[in-house]
C-alpha cells in the first residue's frame, strides 16, 4: 500500500448523556478522525481515543494529535506497506503512546480490508459475524434513576450490565440492585481507586455473585491483585493495568486477574490486540471488549475485535443511540435483542455520513505525500 494523502478531522461530539465515573464527568468527545487515502483512490478510517485529560491513561486528545503529526503521519507516508501488521516494527521507537498507534493503525487495517474486498473482522481472524453486547451504567444522581436505567437496557435486551461504583457507596447500592434483579449478570467498576486497606470491603463483594469485578487496585499494582484474587471468589478482571503484551504476560504469571478486558486503543491495535489474543487463548484466560465512548469508526473497529475466538463474554459496545443523536456512520450501528450484527462491506462495513462529520468538525488539515 502507497499512502498518499492523510487528513486528519478534529470533531467535537456531545453525548447524549453525561458518563459518570468516580474519576469525574465526560460530557463531550474531543478527539481526531484520522483518514487515509492510497495510490488507488480507497479511504481508511480510524478514530483518537484519549480523553481530554489524562484520568484513563497518561494520553489526552492533545498528545494524540502532537504524536500523529510529528511521528506517525509522516511514518505511513513515507513508508511502503505490505501489511499493518509491518505498523508495530515501524513505530517501536516511539515508547508507549498506544492510543496515537492505535488510531493511525486502524485506519492502515480498514483500508487494507477495503483493498481486499473483505470485512474487517474477517481479515483479523474473527470467526463470528454477530457479538452479544453488554452496557456501562455511568454514577446516577439517585438510586431510583439508576434502577429505572437498568430496567431500560435489559427491556432492550443488554445481557450483561457493568455499574461504575464509588468506594464506600457499593455494597449499599450493589444491595439495591441485586434486590430488585436478583438474575442480572453484573460487574461492577471503580477505575482503581481502591486500595489494599479497603480489602474487607472488596471481600464483601463475594455475596453479590458479580460476573467480576474490574480495576480494583491501580494500574500498576499487578501484585496486590494477585493478593486480592487469592482470597476473592469473584473473578478479578483487569482493565487500566494491560497496555501491552508483556503486561498480559506479568498478569499471567502472577494470577493477578481471571479476566481481562482488551480495549485496541489501550493496547497500541489491531495487532497488538491480535497477539494478546493468543496468548490469552493459550493460557485459557477469558477476554471481553471494553468501551472507550467512541464514535461510530472506534465502535466499529472494537466490534470487529470482538469477533476473536478467545473474545467470550459480552463487549461493552452498546448501539451508537446509547449515546449520540446523531453518529458520524452511516447506517448507525444498532443492538438487537443484545447482540449486534456486524456489516458484511468492506473494510469497517459502514459509510462515514459526510454531512454529519462536518457538522462537529472544528478544524481539517491535510498531509501529502513529498
Amino acid at each position: 500500500m502507497e499512502i498518499n494523502q492523510v487528513v486528519l478531522h478534529h470533531l467535537k461530539m456531545n453525548y447524549k448523556h453525561p458518563f459518570v465515573t468516580s474519576h469525574g464527568k465526560v460530557e463531550k468527545k474531543d478527539f481526531y478522525i484520522i483518514e487515509l487515502i492510497d495510490d488507488q483512490g480507497n479511504f481508511g478510517y480510524g478514530e483518537t481515543e484519549a480523553f481530554a485529560t489524562p484520568w484513563y491513561t497518561e494520553e489526552t486528545t492533545e498528545t494524540n494529535r502532537t504524536m500523529l503529526e510529528n511521528y506517525l503521519i509522516p511514518f505511513v507516508l513515507e513508508t511502503q506497506i505490505k501489511h499493518p501488521s509491518e505498523l508495530t516494527k515501524l513505530f517501536q521507537s516511539i515508547r508507549r503512546n498506544q492510543m496515537a498507534k492505535a488510531a493511525i493503525e486502524g485506519a492502515v487495517w480498514d483500508l487494507y480490508a477495503k483493498r481486499l474486498g473483505q470485512p474487517l473482522y474477517q481479515v483479523i481472524g474473527g470467526e463470528k459475524p454477530i457479538v452479544d453486547v453488554g452496557v456501562s451504567i455511568g454514577l446516577k444522581s439517585t438510586d431510583q434513576e439508576l434502577l429505572e436505567t437498568i430496567e431500560e437496557k435489559l427491556a432492550q435486551g443488554y445481557q450483561r450490565v457493568k455499574l461504575k461504583v464509588k468506594k464506600g457507596e457499593e455494597l449499599r447500592l450493589l444491595d439495591k440492585v441485586k434486590t430488585a434483579f436478583p438474575f442480572l449478570s453484573l460487574m461492577i467498576d471503580a477505575n482503581g481507586t481502591y486500595s489494599w486497606k479497603d480489602k474487607e470491603r472488596l471481600l464483601a463483594l463475594d455475596q453479590f455473585d458479580l460476573l467480576m469485578i474490574e480495576q480494583p487496585f491501580a494500574q500498576d499494582d499487578f501484585v496486590e491483585h494477585a493478593k486480592l484474587q487469592d482470597l476473592l471468589q469473584t473473578p478479578i478482571c483487569l482493565d487500566e493495568s494491560i497496555h501491552t503484551y508483556s503486561d498480559l504476560k506479568t498478569a499471567i504469571a502472577l494470577q493477578s486477574c481471571q479476566i481481562v478486558n482488551i480495549k485496541p486503543s489501550r493496547v497500541g491495535g489491531v495487532q497488538s490486540t491480535k497477539d494478546m489474543h493468543g496468548l490469552a487463548k493459550k493460557h485459557g484466560m477469558p477476554l471481553w471488549c471494553g468501551g472507550m465512548l467512541e464514535a461510530g469508526i472506534g465502535r466499529a473497529h472494537s466490534l470487529a475485535i470482538a469477533t476473536l475466538p478467545q473474545f467470550t463474554l459480552p463487549a461493552d459496545t452498546a448501539g451508537s443511540a446509547h449515546y449520540w443523536e446523531k453518529d458520524i456512520i452511516q447506517p448507525a450501528i444498532k443492538t438487537d435483542n443484545g447482540k449486534i450484527y456486524l456489516s458484511e462491506q468492506p473494510g469497517i462495513g459502514y459509510s462515514i455520513d459526510q454531512e454529519a462529520l462536518a457538522y462537529y468538525r472544528i478544524e481539517k488539515q491535510i498531509y501529502t505525500k513529498k
